[in-house]
């Protein structure tokens, strides 16, 4: 298993970026939007561009299950929601401001959607034990 660099991690977490705001964002330029302006008709590319976004979930969603598992997901989220909290107290952000909280929204699930895909790296890294996925068969 090589080993994780910080540019590995930011390039995991553009892959979640463009996997979570290509399905939708509040922009109008999102998958969802796409399927809305022909809604119930779909044409073959929206079947293509779905089916893509579909596997890209997948891939993604296993990783993180599997990595840090559901109860490290509900963690993740109460840090990234205690954060969301502390910026709006600071009044960075105002809660009327809902497309600036629905743009964090987005960004906070594809960094956690980028530590589920690491955690196994920043895991073996942290304590020096290896993963069950790690081990050689040689």
């Amino acid at each position: 298993m090589e080993k994780l660099t910080f540019t590995g991690f930011l390039l995991r977490a553009a892959f979640a970026l463009a996997l979570v705001l290509l399905t939708y964002n509040p922009s109008g330029y999102s998958f969802v939007h796409m399927l809305q302006t022909g809604f119930p008709a779909v044409t073959p590319l929206e079947a293509v561009l779905g089916i893509l976004l579909v596997i890209g979930w997948f891939v993604f969603l296993r990783a993180t299950l599997s990595s840090i598992g559901p109860l490290g997901m509900v963690l993740l989220l109460a840090l990234f929601g205690a954060l969301i909290w502390l910026i709006v107290s600071w009044g960075w952000v105002k809660l009327s401001n809902t497309g600036a909280i629905v743009w964090i929204g987005l960004v906070v699930l594809a960094l956690i959607l980028a530590v589920g895909m690491s955690w196994a790296h920043l895991y073996r890294r942290w304590s020096g034990q290896a993963t069950v996925e790690d081990t050689d068969d040689n």
